[in-house]
């Protein structure tokens, strides 16, 4: 029985269910939504990140702490994804993802008030909710899955992540003009990105919350109700619930490792600029070419995910993020070259990991529990962030950025052996035929 959120009516439903043309219509109808609303979000998501460590250095007073504040937002991102995830599975997309923008919001409104006052708690407390908008980000690409084809999945993704190219760009790119305009309201310099991220998350929330209708999660389910072949015997249902499980992994397994040594790296890259004598306009650039290439690759990065494979792409994720860490590793401090090129492998190693990973979830998971079960590893994401955030500046402080860029870039090799266990049940993967929860051509 499918469990419709106030104002849906079970008719209205009834017409995206008896027509593959309104589901195609509404597929890419929801996909333009979540196109607009992720120009927001990455310019939310991107100026924050850009001056999170510069801020919390300021106003610590101590350099070791300084990824603190990755740590808190990433922190902040794992409650975000877990509660959005839940209220997605319950009402939809368009609830969830809109009170988890319009929460990022209202953190870094507090940010801001938290430079003002110059209280270090209001600061902590602040970064912790304007995680709820991290988080918001990352899950709004499961939005253009909902109603894709499992050969579109990977596609679906990258659409989605590809228009955050242009607010994440412009984010970073506007530290310094964003800096002007705080000071001109009194307001500490660095804390004028932070006024853009709460302009710009609030009205991607708002761009869900009135534009996101139907909610193509409710539909979908509609349809996969309606589609149900109860003749399944106990038999195939454990046999199918092992792939599954095993897709689950593999999926998580990519994101979480990916996810750690890209916060790691990055979180102390503008640190390690600054006290190589580089300005605020110099890191901004460097941090929004490596938004940027997070980002940008992504419409070539789906189509090689459903037309390569899931595996082949997480296993060449390894191989970027390794290199990305020998280069930043070796990188003279002041050529800004040889730091953008490091940062900007950083990005796509990221890029292809997320995207592979996404997409082995989403072939995994049924429609009944999908929404929870993407919020409960973006939890798990989250995570892995907050720790490599926090890891990061203490491994710099001890030692050196060469020495955590090289930790992170072998860490990525964790990835091989994740892959190989994954082909190795490649055949049982391509016995599974259901399309409503296979990959293209049965491959994951």
């Amino acid at each position: 029985m499918t469990h419709e959120p106030p104002g849906i009516k079970e008719s209205h439903l009834r017409c995206y269910v008896d027509s593959p043309a309104m589901q195609r219509q509404l597929y890419k109808r929801s996909l333009l939504i979540v196109v607009i609303s992720q120009v927001f979000g990455g310019a939310g998501l991107a100026a924050g990140i850009t001056v999170g460590a510069l801020l919390a250095q300021d106003m610590l007073g101590t350099e070791s702490l300084s990824g603190l504040p990755a740590s808190l937002f990433t922190l902040g991102s794992a409650v975000a994804a877990l509660l959005v995830g839940r209220l997605s599975q319950r009402f939809g997309r368009r609830l969830g993802l809109a009170s988890g923008f319009l929460a990022g919001g209202i953190g870094a409104i507090g940010v801001v008030f938290a430079a003002l006052s110059d209280s270090i708690v209001l600061l902590f407390a602040s970064l912790l909710v304007y995680g709820a908008g991290t988080a918001t980000n990352l899950q709004a690409r499961y939005a253009g899955t909902d109603l894709a084809k499992p050969a579109q999945r990977a596609t679906a993704v990258s659409i989605a992540m590809v228009s955050t190219t242009f607010g994440a760009v412009a984010g970073p790119n506007l530290v310094d003009v964003m800096g002007q305009f705080a000071s001109l309201l009194n307001v500490p310099a660095l804390a004028g990105p932070f006024i853009l991220s709460a302009a710009a998350y609030i009205l991607a929330g708002f761009v869900f919350l009135i534009f996101l209708r139907p909610d193509p999660f409710v539909v979908s389910k509609a349809i996969v109700a309606a589609q149900t072949d109860q003749s399944r015997t106990s038999h195939m249902q454990t046999d199918t619930r092992t792939m599954k499980n095993r897709g689950i992994i593999v999926g998580s397994t990519v994101m979480i490792l990916t996810q750690i040594v890209m916060v790691a790296i990055m979180t102390m890259t503008p640190i390690h600029m600054r006290h190589h004598g580089h300005g605020l306009g110099e890191v901004g650039l460097v941090i929004g070419i490596h938004i940027g290439s997070m980002y940008f690759p992504s419409l070539v990065t789906g189509m090689l995910v459903d037309k390569v494979g899931r595996t082949a792409m997480s296993f060449t994720a390894g191989v970027v993020l390794l290199a990305a860490g020998i280069v930043a590793a070796v990188a003279p401090a002041d050529s800004m070259l040889v730091l953008i090129v490091a940062l900007a492998l950083l990005g796509i190693g990221w890029n292809f990991g997320l995207i592979s990973g996404t997409a082995l979830i989403v072939d995994s998971t049924d429609l009944e529990t999908r929404a929870k079960t993407q919020g409960t590893i973006d939890v798990l994401i989250a995570l892995a962030g907050a720790s490599g955030g926090a890891l990061s500046g203490m491994i710099v402080a001890q030692s050196s950025y060469a020495t955590l860029s090289l930790a992170g870039g072998t860490l990525s090799l964790l990835l091989i052996p994740v892959v190989i266990w994954s082909q190795r049940n490649q055949k049982a993967v391509r016995s599974e035929n259901n399309p409503l929860t296979n990959g293209p051509n049965g491959e994951r």
